[in-house]
């Protein structure tokens, strides 16, 4: 008769989180997920208004590399109260940066939860998942859930076309989400 094998204690996968603030409330995304943080007010002289009646959460382009960046509102795109925003997280591999509140810190996240069935709309395409941090259950973001590819179609549709560098803006421009 064989012994058992013995039991495998491998090690938890982990990975690396930023933990943010939208109107006061918590969330997280990974922090490979994110190309960037800026000022919100360091966009302003680059920073185009797009008016788009369905999509309210999306106010700002910037260019970059000849492609639209969509600045989306985080208060709105989560249905908080507007608050005024302090930093925006460029997105990696996506043509979406996020207005927030600010960075509370960065930290090692080791389990990722499925979403609950309670989840059941647009928000599971929100969320990756929720994770347990501090005795608080904290939902850690998509990148892409913040603009479908319908959104971002219909959004690049809206733009004028590029047809000469813009002029630098001189007036200041206030984030607000």
């Amino acid at each position: 008769m064989r012994a058992a094998p013995p039991a495998k204690h491998g090690t938890a996968r982990t990975e690396q989180i930023i933990l943010f603030r939208v109107s006061g409330q918590l969330f997280a995304v990974s922090s490979s997920s994110v190309q960037e943080v800026r000022a919100a007010d360091s966009l302003t002289s680059t920073a185009s208004e797009v008016s788009h009646p369905s999509l309210r959460k999306v106010k700002h382009v910037v260019r970059r590399g000849g492609k639209p960046l969509f600045i989306v509102s985080g208060a709105l795109h989560f249905g908080l109260p507007p608050a005024p925003a302090a930093l925006v997280f460029v997105l990696r591999n996506t043509q979406t940066a996020l207005l927030i509140d600010g960075i509370e810190k960065m930290t090692t996240m080791t389990r990722l939860q499925a979403l609950p069935q309670a989840f059941c709309h647009e928000e599971r395409q929100w969320y990756r998942g929720l994770t347990a941090l501090d005795q608080s259950v904290v939902p850690v973001v998509a990148p892409e859930g913040f603009l479908t590819p319908d959104e971002i179609g219909s959004l690049d549709a809206s733009l004028a076309p590029e047809e000469a560098p813009q002029a630098e803006s001189t007036g200041e421009v206030g984030w607000t989400q």
